[in-house]
């Protein structure tokens, strides 16, 4: 019966541990991530759960003639955004699988 309550044990502490990584998941999605291209011609806002929430373009950089260049720094600023709130995820939810081998988790 010893088992038993060792299983018991590990339940419990995995479900804090879910607890935690459910806390840590709300909190990077409540996060704001911030990134701009063109020194800061084009800032794009986005918040953890990866939706973009604002796009400021200063009109500067607004050419009728250089749609092209617009556009590059818009998805410049949107990949750079990206990448951020994908590299605090990993480091925040990394935590709780290190030492874990589960095929398809993260």
């Amino acid at each position: 019966m010893k088992g038993m309550g060792n299983m018991g044990n590990m339940m419990k502490q995995m479900q804090k541990m879910q607890k935690k990584m459910m806390q840590a998941q709300d909190e990077l999605h409540a996060m704001e991530f911030e990134a701009s291209a063109g020194g800061g011609m084009v800032t794009v806002k986005a918040n953890g759960k990866k939706e973009i929430i604002d796009v400021e373009i200063k009109e500067e950089v607004v050419d009728p003639d250089d749609i092209e260049m617009l556009q590059d720094l818009i998805i410049a600023a949107t990949n750079d955004v990206l990448n951020q709130i994908d590299e605090k995820t990993n480091a925040t939810m990394g935590q709780f699988t290190k030492g874990l081998n589960v095929p398809g988790l993260f």
